[in-house]
């Protein structure tokens, strides 16, 4: 039990740290975080667009978030590194939060799933699933969802460890949109099938 208890509690503690990290290093790009604790150290692993805003000038930035990970989540001599986002279309935070922008721009929800799915292929994904709910039409229409997916995508199991997922919402004028990304990225190997490359459906092919 003892156990169980210190996996849940490293769990909260990665989402509490990918939490602030996303809000302190928003303008930076932030996508994700990879914690890895061994006995002497606990490597922190930041994905960012623009890795120079993180560091900082004289590495001051880095420093303060580094201190700030130590005292407030009580964190052993945290060690962060950083680390330039290489593809963005296959950054699932970065993807939500495009999606956002422009739902809060008004573009249509339909028209921007089936736009991204489709970039997200085209870029190497073996599969990729994206979600909207909420206030997707005009004003006074009720509250209602959208899932496209493309590719595997599993839902159950340890190998949905191997997906990369992030959640964010858009605030457009009507009320708020959840939205919901899942990529995998290329080259993951599943133990349980393979993955050949995918075909873009034509209905996506064409938006």
């Amino acid at each position: 039990m003892a156990i169980e208890r210190k996996f849940i509690d490293d769990a909260i503690i990665k989402e509490n740290i990918s939490q602030y990290l996303g809000k302190s290093l928003s303008r930076a790009g932030f996508s994700r975080v990879d914690i890895q604790k061994t006995p002497v150290i606990t490597r922190i692993t930041v994905f960012v667009l623009s890795p120079g805003r993180v560091i900082g000038r004289a590495g001051r930035t880095i420093d303060t978030l580094t201190e700030t990970i130590r005292n407030r989540f009580n964190v052993e001599n945290p060690q962060i590194s950083v680390m330039e986002v290489e593809n963005k279309m296959l950054e699932p935070m970065l993807v939500a939060k495009d999606i956002a922008d422009r739902l809060e721009r008004g573009i249509n929800a339909r028209k921007i799933i089936q736009s991204t799915l489709r970039s997200i292929i085209e870029n190497g994904a073996l599969g990729a699933e994206i979600i909207a709910c909420g206030k997707l039409a005009a004003k006074g229409a009720r509250a209602k969802s959208i899932r496209k997916s493309i590719g595997y995508i599993p839902k159950s199991g340890d190998v949905t460890n191997l997906v990369r997922e992030a959640a964010c919402a858009a605030y457009p004028k009507y009320g708020a949109i959840g939205i919901k990304v899942r990529i995998v990225p290329p080259g993951t190997v599943f133990p349980d099938r393979e993955i050949k490359q995918l075909e873009i459906p034509r209905a996506i092919l064409s938006s």
